[in-house]
């Protein structure tokens, strides 16, 4: 089986993992966000941060949907510092594929001694 964007997701992984490792944890979701584009960044990947897309209902708009990490046109990549992931995490991922149009999005949770990570498949 050969998983979507499967390349490009190692790479976010391997870099999550080196500011997980850096950094530790127990930090605030915005230091690691901003230390992941930094590692990205530096191994040559694209990263748009914090990049609004428009929410239409009925061809009007209804709202802004802003993910924290576009990576490569390609993924969605959100940082989180959660206990653990929740049936809300991955909804709220559904969501942002379906207004962005991208087909995946890889949740990273900073929180623990080890670095946690869940991809959402459209």
């Amino acid at each position: 089986m050969t998983l979507i964007h499967g390349e490009l997701s190692e790479k976010i992984i391997g870099s999550a993992m080196r500011v997980h490792s850096a950094l530790k944890p127990g930090l605030d979701e915005k230091i690691y966000e901003n230390a992941l584009v930094l590692e990205l960044d530096a191994i040559g990947l694209q990263v748009q941060q914090q990049k609004s897309f428009q929410v239409t209902y009925r061809g009007k708009p209804v709202g802004t949907l802003i993910p924290d990490l576009i990576v490569n046109n390609e993924i969605i990549v959100d940082t989180k510092v959660a206990a653990a992931f929740h049936e809300a995490h991955i909804a709220q991922m559904m969501g942002y594929l379906a207004v962005t149009d991208l087909k995946l999005a890889l949740l990273v949770n900073f929180k623990n001694a080890k670095l946690e990570w869940k991809r959402v498949i459209r």
